[in-house]
């Protein structure tokens, strides 16, 4: 038999089209991509969570994760509308865009903390993150040169452009240089360290010390979010449940996913990131805990906006509201999955 009864009369046959296309129409899910800014792990597990257990089907979304990488330019896709969604950095990647005219908003903020750190050996006297201003080499990547270092030698004496070095990615020459740091991500440089060294480094998360930007954030097209702002919620709140089951469910299906892209990447090294988002309270800090993951405040962009012009990384002509909306977050959704997952 075919799709409708050949018997059905000519009302009948209206009618189970009718039914037919409402069934479809209710049932059908909108395609969403998101593009992310890295190689697939555990700092990307909320997105892979909400795939792999139905949440984003739940809220009406087909969502296709296209990884990011060296050789990706998932955020250029973005702006040639051939994703949805982008994993943003920090905020000044979103500020450059209001500068330069991009439309791109910001709309949710998975990290309430950026991750970046420095790292030291022990036993060097080193305390408090101060003290890093009395070593004479710190190894760092040209995008933290440019940014948090130029931030870190207006908040503290002592920083100096001779300290910089080139950080290539290998750890080898900090492993080498007692009297050396290194940039990194808390989720990951620090076990590599560890694990190539041997001992356990020293730890200096910049935000803990003034650096406040929020990071890994929820990226889409102004336009996105004017003519559907529906869907935007929509995967707003699929990804922050998301996270909620990825941090305190059941994340096994998300992390063979996050391996299925990126076989390189460990239990292991898995483990300990999740681990070091939750002691550091890299997603759950701050309004956050009370909010929601992704909550973003106006006071908190301010602050970070204005210690980027202090530091004269941004241009004080910049119109820093127009980088974010707070209008799809802060909404205390997914607190009720954590609360159930937690046996409260």
């Amino acid at each position: 038999m075919g799709l409708f009864d050949r018997r059905i009369t000519a009302t009948g046959t209206v009618a189970a089209i009718l039914a037919g296309a409402m069934t479809v129409g209710a049932s059908a899910e909108d395609k969403v991509t998101f593009g992310t800014n890295w190689l697939a792990q555990a700092e990307h597990g909320g997105y892979y969570q909400a795939v792999a257990d139905g949440t984003y089907k739940k809220y009406g979304l087909d969502v296709t994760i296209k990884q990011g990488g060296p050789q990706a330019a998932n955020r250029t896709l973005l702006l040639a509308g051939k994703i949805d969604f982008y994993m943003g950095g920090n905020m000044l990647q979103s500020l450059d865009s209001v500068k330069n005219n991009v439309p791109f908003v910001v709309v949710g903020a998975i990290f309430q903390k950026d991750p970046q750190v420095l790292i030291a050996h022990p036993d060097q006297g080193l305390e408090k993150f101060e003290d890093l201003a009395k070593l004479p080499t710190l190894f760092m990547g040209k995008d933290g040169y440019i940014s948090y270092f130029q931030w870190m030698k207006v908040a503290y004496k002592g920083f100096k452009d001779e300290q910089y070095k080139p950080y290539t990615f290998n750890p080898a020459p900090f492993i080498a240089d007692k009297k050396s740091a290194q940039q990194g991500y808390i989720t990951s440089e620090p076990y590599q360290v560890e694990k190539q060294a041997g001992w356990k480094p020293k730890l200096f998360l910049l935000a803990d010390n003034g650096f406040d930007t929020y990071s890994t954030t929820i990226e889409t097209a102004q336009k996105l979010v004017d003519e559907k702002p529906e869907l935007v919620q929509r995967f707003v709140d699929a990804t922050m449940i998301g996270w909620y089951n990825y941090l305190y469910g059941d994340n096994k299906a998300a992390n063979a996913a996050i391996k299925a892209d990126n076989p390189d990447m460990s239990d292991d090294q898995i483990a300990y990131s999740i681990a070091k988002m939750k002691e550091y309270g890299i997603v759950e800090s701050g309004e956050a805990l009370t909010k929601g993951i992704g909550c973003m405040v106006d006071a908190q962009h301010k602050s970070f906006f204005d210690k980027m012009v202090s530091a004269k990384v941004v241009d004080p002509s910049v119109d820093y509201k127009k980088s974010f909306t707070a209008k799809f977050v802060c909404k205390g959704v997914g607190l009720d999955v954590k609360k159930k997952l937690a046996g409260g």
